[in-house]
This record gives C-alpha cells, structure tokens and sequence, in this order.
C-alpha cells in the first residue's frame, strides 16, 4: 500500500502507478453518455447523435448533441452536459476570434489542438478536475478531417469513430462495414443503424441529431421530417 492514497484520488497528480484517477473518473462518465459517431465521406463529414431525454415532460428538440463551430466545421460530444455545451463555445469562440483577427477560417487540425490544449489545463492544476466529455471535430480543410479529443486532452485522427455508452458496439460496427468513399447518404444511414442497434428504447426522428458538412456547401443540421426516411 502507497501512504495517503486518497491524495491522488482527490487531485490531478500521478499516483506511483503513474495513474491520474481524476482522468479515469471524467472517461468513466464519457462512457454513460449517449453515443455519438462521426464519419468522413466522399466528400463529407457526418456527425449523428443520440439524444436520451428521461424526462416525460421535456421537448426533445430542447436537446442539442450536434453543434455547427464555424461555416466549414461541425462538432458533437458525450459526456457531461455542461462541460460538453462549454467546450463547444469555447471551440466557437476560437473560430470566431481566427476569423475576426485574420478575416479567414481556422483549421480543423488548429480548433481541435487549441481545444485540447484548452482542456489540459484542468488536468495539470490543483482546484480543477478533468472535463468529463470526449468530443469528434470534423470539419473540411483541404478535404474532409475528423478528430477525436478525449478527458485527457489527447486527440486523434479518424476515418470514423463512436464515443459514448455504445462505443465499443458501434466501433465493431464501423470496423466492419465503413468504406472510404461513402456518400452522405450511406454515412447517414450507417450512423443510424448503429445507434438503432446500441439504443435500448426505440428510435425516433426526434431522439436524434445528424448534421453533415458537404463540400462547397458548408455545415447543415437535417430536419426531423428527413431522418424519418431512414427510420
């Protein structure tokens, strides 16, 4: 037994295992949230997220689980609300500060970096604790880029990825019938069969969000009436 192992349960320091338990904690809460995926198409990325609603009298709509960061970026999250809706303002906000500065769009690549760098603050001060969130940036650059930044502030690059309660069913999923070169469409319709499969009620327009940003055309959140095609 280590002396006072409780110390490096209550801050952000390693334990002599070189473990960060407040790290492992906010993943642990990642992984009871709601899955979301994001895909790189042909000429597209495609975000598409489950919305769990348990409250009877709540509006679905209310819920948002994919956002639009800047006119050629798109993001969602799972995790914890509130730091999930923070981060994406902040994400926003360095968008919007690239732009009014140098009158010119941000990388996918830079936002995701400032963003990690962002949430590794609260993984190296006392005082702090991790966010408890993992978030997929995709976006369009020179051609169509998706990362993963996770409650270590560590990212990665993805061709498509799945983060929440379902992660593990959906990478199996994506592994085995993902194709590069996939349209929209059949990114879209691979997005919902996955949550179809990982969701324990059923599925319906409204407990969903699916946003994609085409080439040339820039970000767009569907319209309830045009998921229910692929219900």
């Amino acid at each position: 037994m280590y002396p006072n192992v409780q110390a490096y349960d209550r801050g952000v320091m390693f334990n002599p295992d070189g473990r960060l338990f407040q790290v492992e904690y906010a993943k642990e809460a990642v992984r009871k949230g709601a899955t979301s995926i994001g895909m790189i198409g042909k000429d597209s990325i495609v975000f598409v997220a489950h919305k769990v609603v348990t409250e009877p009298l709540a509006i679905p709509l209310t819920v948002q689980k994919v956002f639009r960061i800047d006119s050629h970026i798109g993001a969602t999250y799972s995790g914890l609300v509130a730091d999930g809706l923070h981060i994406i303002d902040r994400a926003r906000l360095v968008a919007q500060n690239h732009r009014l500065v140098y009158e010119d769009v941000k990388s996918v690549e830079s936002i995701t970096k400032e963003i990690a760098s962002y949430m590794m603050q609260a993984t190296q001060y006392g005082g702090l604790r991790p966010y408890a969130v993992s978030l997929l940036l995709g976006g369009m650059d020179n051609g169509p880029m998706l990362y993963e930044i996770e409650p270590g502030a560590s990212m990665l690059g993805y061709k498509a990825d799945a983060i929440g309660s379902g992660k593990k069913t959906a990478t199996e999923i994506l592994v085995k019938e993902y194709k590069d070169n996939m349209s929209t469409e059949d990114c879209i319709a691979l997005g919902i069969k996955i949550i179809k499969k990982v969701s324990e009620a059923k599925l319906i327009a409204d407990s969903m969000d699916v946003g994609c940003i085409r080439d040339g055309e820039g970000y767009r959140l569907l319209e309830t009436d045009e998921l229910s095609k692929y219900l």
